[in-house]
């Protein structure tokens, strides 16, 4: 099968099943992990699909709000907001950042919570303008495109005016030797911007970030507040980073 023609098939299996593994499109079109990685990268630069952890989803629909059936781990993520929102308390100001786990959070907020919270996440902006009682101020900026938020000085800029009670931080990558890091440099940016912005903040980390690295630092392990998981009490990486002094929910 020509590449053009097995990329074409991996579209296909995208708009039809809304999400995709790589190791289904392996066993599918019967060739290497890897090459599936390569045409997912190239299709996703060309804006035919999104690149997520293991695999693809669809675009379509993506500029207005993420359908919940393409959350990778959502069951993970719900429980992790369920402990989050005990953190905020009525009249806070709240920073939110970008990903699905604080999506998800913005969905389950209490409909009788007054607050006011800035992001910069378009989806997560869209999300709250449901919420009754809720002030969102959207931070603009140049758009990333593959994750509907805003980059770049301008968001930096306007989250050094604010004080914010709390900010909610997803974490990309957590280790003991790196703390937390992130795949953008711009990104990486901002998220230090939202913690000098903030009384105190919370990483929003589902179990698969754990043990990781990526390219650029957020902050440092001993500089970390507060981790809010779903990993069990007796979880052995639960254990290992309790043991080394990390705060976790």
């Amino acid at each position: 099968m020509k590449k053009k023609e097995r990329q074409q098939k991996i579209v296909d299996e995208v708009s039809i099943n809304r999400k995709v593994s790589s190791s289904y499109l392996s066993e599918k079109l019967d060739v290497s992990e890897d090459t599936i990685r390569r045409d997912i990268k190239e299709l996703h630069d060309q804006g035919l699909l999104a690149k997520v952890h293991g695999g693809a989803i669809s675009t379509v629909q993506k500029l207005y709000h993420y359908n919940e059936d393409v959350i990778y781990n959502r069951e993970n993520k719900v429980r992790i907001a369920l402990k989050a929102i005990k953190l905020i308390e009525d009249g806070m100001v709240i920073i939110m950042s970008g990903g699905t786990t604080n999506l998800i959070l913005a969905k389950l907020l209490p409909k009788n919570l007054k607050a006011t919270v800035y992001t910069y996440s378009l989806p997560i902006a869209m999300q709250l303008t449901e919420h009754p009682l809720i002030e969102t101020i959207f931070i603009g900026g140049k758009i990333q495109r593959s994750a509907m938020v805003t980059t770049g000085i301008d968001v930096i800029q306007y989250l050094s005016n604010i004080r914010a009670n709390i900010c909610f931080i997803g974490v990309s990558a957590l280790s003991i030797e790196q703390g937390v890091t992130d795949e953008g440099y711009e990104v990486a940016m901002i998220k230090k911007a939202m913690i000098n912005a903030s009384q105190k903040t919370v990483f929003l980390v589902t179990p698969n970030k754990f043990n990781a690295t990526l390219n650029h630092d957020v902050c440092s392990f001993g500089e970390i507040e507060t981790v809010v998981t779903d990993l069990a009490s007796d979880d052995l990486t639960f254990k290992k980073y309790r043991k080394e002094g990390l705060p976790m929910l």
